[in-house]
């Protein structure tokens, strides 16, 4: 391990008058055996510690918020005269209708908004 040092005494004139700039110095130095490299105080360990501690709770409640019971998807079976835009629109409310649309032919794999009576659809949560 090596140091710089300073002396204030470094500070003089040159020989022609001109004042000199101090220079700094390279000291050898350290503890014989050291292995180099920086060491962490208690206080850093501590530090350290507590942000790990909360690094890994932040962790575990991001993924315990999926963790709780599934409820079993709604079904619908469509009435005769029922189109999917009055389904949507009555049930997913808090949805566009033309995003309720989507929302229930992605949940039911449609490929169009055809629909006819008697089929069950699955209504996604909003």
């Amino acid at each position: 391990m090596s140091a710089l040092a300073w002396d204030p005494a470094d500070i003089g004139y040159d020989v022609d008058g001109a004042t000199r700039r101090p220079h700094l110095v390279v000291l050898p130095g350290g503890e014989a055996g050291s292995r180099g490299g920086a060491r962490i105080t208690r206080r850093g360990r501590l530090a350290l510690l507590t942000l790990v501690i909360v690094a890994v709770a932040a962790l575990g409640l991001v993924g315990l918020r999926g963790a709780g019971a599934a409820e079993p998807p709604r079904t619908l079976s469509v009435q005769p005269g029922q189109t999917l835009s009055e389904i949507a629109a009555s049930e997913l409310p808090a949805l566009s209708i033309s995003d309720g649309i989507v929302a229930i032919q992605l949940a039911n794999r449609l490929s169009t908004a055809q629909i006819s009576a008697g089929q069950e659809l699955v209504i996604p949560a909003s």
